[in-house]
């Protein structure tokens, strides 16, 4: 079993390094991220030679690189069958779900299948997240440069460019902060859904188990929550309101109002009635 999945892994991690070459985007989000990457890759490469054909002929080093191994491996296969799982289910748990429960938030989850989400709510987290949603491979590079050009200008006020590809990932996958470190991280496992989920699938997933509200997951729990309704009887104002507080769903709420999210839902209706004549859109909503 840990040979296979010690070539499932390398033809994995092959599989995106060649990802990370051709990706027209020299330096993502994130300043020269493609070199870092491969300095990461190339580094542990010649830790691994170094550890077989030398370090590994003594014993406490020996000890400690098998369980390096282990656990690695542990992870990586854990990671792996949680990815294959996600195309049929969505996930029992997640960190972020964890750390709700764990600061005194709870959890109010409650998740629904695609059809029963409705279209507003696709609808209004596109136009809200991602606008380009059907049609990229899971990285904006427009939004990316913007960002790139912006934090240069404001080195003390980092600006992302995260997709909702992007934010599936480090929802499901990762945990909130972590700063650069899972940024990179976030990269793999955005890469690793794009490749084996749908666009169906990855939408799904996000609409189920993204922070809606402090301890609110997914957009079943918000629509009983704030509107007394099911999620597929939103209408176009409503789905836009729980929308527009996913950037800070703790501090930003939907009830009571705040003048954040009444200050912007009204533009994200807007760019609802623009991307819903969107072929790809509507495809993807019904």
């Amino acid at each position: 079993m840990k040979r296979i999945f010690f070539w499932v892994f390398i033809l994995h991690i092959t599989w995106f390094l060649v990802f990370i070459i051709t990706f027209p985007a020299s330096n993502f989000a994130e300043p020269n991220l493609k070199l870092k990457m491969f300095l990461i890759v190339g580094v542990t490469i010649v830790l691994v030679l170094i550890y077989y054909f030398w370090l590994r002929h003594f014993p406490f080093v020996k000890k400690a690189g098998i369980i390096i191994r282990e656990t690695f491996f542990i992870a990586y296969i854990s990671s792996t069958l949680y990815l294959l799982l996600g195309i049929i289910f969505n996930p029992l748990i997640t960190l972020t779900q964890v750390g709700s429960i764990l600061q005194g938030y709870g959890l109010s989850r409650d998740y629904v299948s695609y059809d029963d989400m409705g279209p507003n709510i696709k609808l209004a987290v596109m136009a809200s997240e991602d606008q380009l949603f059907p049609d990229h491979d899971g990285f904006d590079l427009k939004a990316i440069k913007l960002a790139i050009k912006y934090n240069k200008r404001h080195p003390n006020k980092i600006r992302g460019a995260s997709t909702i590809s992007q934010q599936v990932a480090k929802n499901i996958f990762l945990f909130q902060g972590g700063g650069r470190i899972r940024k990179r991280m976030e990269v793999f496992f955005t890469f690793s859904i794009e490749k084996v989920w749908t666009k169906r699938t990855i939408l799904e997933r996000y609409l189920n188990v993204a922070e809606m509200g402090p301890g609110i997951f997914g957009v079943q729990a918000a629509a009983k929550k704030y509107f007394n309704k099911d999620a597929k009887d939103l209408t176009a104002a409503e789905a836009a309101q729980i929308a527009a507080c996913l950037p800070n769903p703790k501090r930003l709420t939907v009830k009571p109002l705040s003048r954040y999210v009444a200050g912007r839902y009204g533009n994200i209706m807007r760019q609802m009635r623009n991307l819903a004549g969107d072929a790809d859109v509507q495809a993807l909503i019904r």
